[in-house]
């Protein structure tokens, strides 16, 4: 009896590993980026360090993907001496990273680069733009952003995590069903008959006339 209930014990646990296991929720979802990536993405940079206030080199351009507590600036780096680091750069007021940086670390396939000073450099988050330049064939898939390139889905690392994600695919799929059923079931304009035209004109014709005065 002991066996019997302790093989029926198993039968009922199983199949809750397996529904744990192949669940494909949130924790799924955020273990398909290194754990360094969404708080690096949060960060403001180029900032005054709290803790070398009075040094010129002050400047937070600096951060650590093994620590990822916030931005540093070149004088922190004496306490990451074996910690892996990367430099933040800016254009136009936004953030870049160069490609040969980042590309040690993260699969950047599918974003636009661009070339700034001589180097390869993606941008960390998007920059959304108002409207797409003329003649632009290709745009980034989740801020709509002119993608230069048609091989690129995307216009910042920030873009490619939003748009790998299945809750935004998902969205995406019910999205262009709405539209294409909104549009199947929209109500056509009749088209105007000789005798509703001449109604029209008559309507139109009429002198209007002015009430009593008092």
């Amino acid at each position: 009896m002991a066996i019997e209930d302790q093989e029926n014990t198993i039968r009922e646990i199983k199949p809750k590993n397996r529904r744990i296991m192949g669940a494909g929720g949130p924790e799924e979802e955020d273990n398909r980026w290194p754990p360094w990536l969404k708080p690096l993405l949060k960060e403001h940079f180029f900032v005054h360090c709290k803790f070398h206030v009075d040094s010129h080199k002050s400047e937070c351009n600096m951060y650590c993907l093994d620590c990822t507590n916030g931005p540093l600036c070149s004088l922190c780096l004496a306490h990451h001496k074996d910690h892996r680091t990367i430099q933040i750069r800016r254009s136009s007021y936004h953030d870049v990273i160069r490609v040969n940086e980042i590309q040690k670390y993260l699969d950047i396939s599918g974003i636009q680069t661009y070339v700034i000073n001589s180097a390869k450099v993606v941008f960390l988050n998007e920059r959304p733009q108002p409207r797409p330049g003329k003649g632009v064939t290709n745009t980034c898939k989740v801020c709509y952003r002119s993608l230069v390139d048609d091989s690129f889905c995307f216009c910042s690392l920030g873009c490619k995590i939003a748009g790998s994600s299945r809750g935004f695919e998902k969205g995406r799929k019910n999205l262009l069903m709405e539209t294409e059923d909104s549009g199947s079931f929209s109500p056509s304009t009749p088209p105007l008959t000789a005798s509703s035209s001449c109604r029209i004109a008559k309507r139109r014709k009429g002198i209007p006339h002015r009430s009593p005065m008092g």
